[in-house]
This record gives C-alpha cells, structure tokens and sequence, in this order.
C-alpha cells in the first residue's frame, strides 16, 4: 500500500468516527441485548467491545509512547511494510469473515459484562483519534511500536493504526450481526 500520509490519517479518522457513532448507537439497547448470543460459544455484542478494550489497553499506550518518543517528521507518502500489510488486510471487514482464534487473555468469553464496556470503548476510541492527530507531525513508517503477540515484532506506525482499526470495524461489525439476531426473537 502507498497512500499520501495525509490521506490515510484522514479516512483511519472518517472510520474511528463511524466507529464511535455505532457504539454510541448501542447505549441505547437493553442489558438482554447487549448480552445475548446467537450460540453459547459466540460473542454477545458486550463481550465484542471487551475483546477490543483489552486490545487498547496494550495498543493505545504503545502507540502513545512511540509518538512521544520519535523525533522523525512525517513524510509526504506512507508506503506499508509486508508484514503490517498483512496484518492489516487480515482484519479487514468481509462479507464472509474468516473466523480467528483468540488468545485467551483477549478472549472475554462468559464475563460478566455491563454498558461501562461500551463507555469505556468510546473513550478508547476518543484517545485514538487524538493520537491520529498527533500523528499528522510524525512519520509514519519510521515511527514504529511492539504488537500485542510479541515485543520483538515491530510495524511502522501506519500500519499499527491501520491494524486496529480495521480490528475494531472487524468486531463491530460482528456486535451489529448480533444485535440484528438478537432483534429478530
């Protein structure tokens, strides 16, 4: 992927903010909603959020400190590493969706869950646009941060971005699947 930098952190925002608005959208479901499952081994809409709140707790600070921490001055085009391209790409939103093991600390599975998740998703998805705009004065391809399976792989700072919120589309996606089958009983 090569995509003028500006233009990335541009539609990576456009697509936050849709993001933030669905999950607004749920505030308004009851406790039975939030919390049903099409299966007993599926994901309640709750338990959706979760799994990407565990994720922000690692990818939100990492990606905080190597902004802070860098002193290279974004460039005018974003070329994606093959290895955070296909990161990226695999969590991309599709049709029909590839189903993925979690580990099991990201897996939130029969957790008691309450609306505080979705309070808490808005406000991690608040602090990720703040960091795509601090990110509009730093490079995006020599900037680079840890991913959450392990310290030693490190991705260029566009892709991360791009990585967790092609993540969150991903799982947002699946919570507004269940809540239409949760709306059709």
């Amino acid at each position: 992927m090569n995509i003028k930098s500006e233009d990335l952190i541009k539609d990576l925002i456009a697509s936050t903010q849709l993001i933030i608005d669905k999950a607004e959208s749920l505030k308004a479901e009851s406790d039975a909603v939030l919390n049903f499952r099409t299966n007993p081994k599926a994901w309640s809409i709750l338990e959706c959020l979760e799994h990407l709140n565990r994720y922000g707790r690692f990818y939100l600070p990492e990606i905080t400190g190597q902004i802070q921490k860098t002193s290279s001055e974004q460039e005018r085009y974003f070329k994606s590493g093959w290895l955070g391209d296909y990161f990226a790409k695999s969590m991309m939103p599709k049709e029909k969706l590839n189903t993925m093991k979690t580990f099991k600390s990201m897996n939130p599975i029969n957790s008691t869950l309450d609306k505080a998740v979705i309070d808490d998703f808005i406000n991690q998805q608040i602090e990720m646009l703040e960091l795509l705009n601090s990110a509009k004065e730093v490079s995006l391809a020599k900037t680079k941060t840890a991913i959450s399976i392990s310290k030693g792989i490190r991705l260029k700072l566009g892709d991360t971005f791009r990585f967790v919120i092609y993540h969150n589309q991903r799982h947002v996606a699946q919570a507004e699947r269940v809540l239409d089958a949760a709306r059709d009983i």
